[in-house]
């Protein structure tokens, strides 16, 4: 199976119509359709189901998509080796989610620059699951994520801890001198949807089931801007608000009668690699 083919497979599995992926690839709809079936025949399964009115994965075309992602993804990388050699000494390739990168990373990484002029350094901003897939095909050197990877084979270690804290903007600071657990249902609680071992779980049974907030949004780092201009409060990590709160943009609400679990994130990598970054 060629680049071509698992582009074409892809962008079809995104849109679910035939005539607006050739469209977007610039090919005859007939092209379109060869390709995926010269894909099946290859597999030796359907991968879509058709009708008048959609096209759809079917359970195979479900389990082959992140394979045909980290097909591409790898065929890339080794382009990018190979163009980059004699160029910088070394090319590492790292793979952190966004909220790590925002908390503990950024100003590392700027230093690293600084320090290692002569080598390339490629940042790959996912989730804490890509980025063990990733790391485990070779499409990474080393991986930050909140999640551990237990295998054989993989050194996982403790790279940074944080507290959760609960914050609203400073300007309008609804529990200046703390929060009772029962108020939180009642409070203008902003949510995003961690997936931060047991601090994810910790906040959702602070709720009830199927509770309906007012705001909802699944990345933290973008849920600031709303706690300032709108009000509000959420549990953030506090090396994300720590900027915040040294500007007194955000303040910190003590819990009165329970408490936040701390939250740890991960260096990963290959056991028999040496250590390839940060620690």
């Amino acid at each position: 199976m060629d680049t071509q083919t698992l582009e074409t497979f892809l962008l079809l599995a995104k849109i679910k119509n035939f005539t607006q992926t050739a469209k977007q690839l610039f090919v005859a709809q007939s092209t379109v359709t060869n390709r995926i079936a010269d894909l099946e025949s290859e597999l030796g399964v359907p991968l879509f189901s058709r009708d008048k009115r959609r096209v759809t994965l079917t359970k195979a075309g479900i389990l082959f998509e992140p394979y045909a992602k980290r097909m591409l993804e790898l065929e890339h990388t080794a382009f990018q080796e190979l163009h980059s050699t004699g160029q910088f000494s070394e090319t590492i390739h790292i793979g952190t989610t966004n909220t790590i990168y925002e908390c503990h990373l950024y100003s590392r990484l700027c230093i690293w620059l600084k320090d290692h002029p002569r080598n390339a350094l490629k940042v790959t901003i996912g989730h804490s699951h890509d980025l063990h897939c990733a790391l485990q095909d070779g499409i990474l050197d080393v991986a930050y994520c909140y999640t551990p990877l237990v295998k054989k084979g993989i050194s996982c270690e403790v790279f940074a801890e944080d507290e959760l804290i609960l914050v609203a903007a400073a300007a309008h600071n609804p529990y200046p001198v703390g929060i009772h657990r029962e108020e939180l249902i009642s409070s203008d609680y902003l949510f995003c949807n961690f997936a931060l071992q047991e601090a994810g779980s910790f906040i959702r049974e602070l709720f009830p089931p199927h509770f309906a907030f007012r705001f909802e949004i699944d990345n933290s780092t973008r849920l600031i801007p709303y706690l300032l201009d709108f009000g509000g409060i959420s549990f953030l990590p506090e090396g994300l608000a720590k900027p915040y709160l040294e500007r007194k943009e955000l303040a910190r609400i003590p819990l009165l009668d329970f408490t936040a679990p701390k939250i740890r994130s991960y260096q990963i990598q290959k056991a028999n690699r040496q250590n390839l970054f940060l620690t």
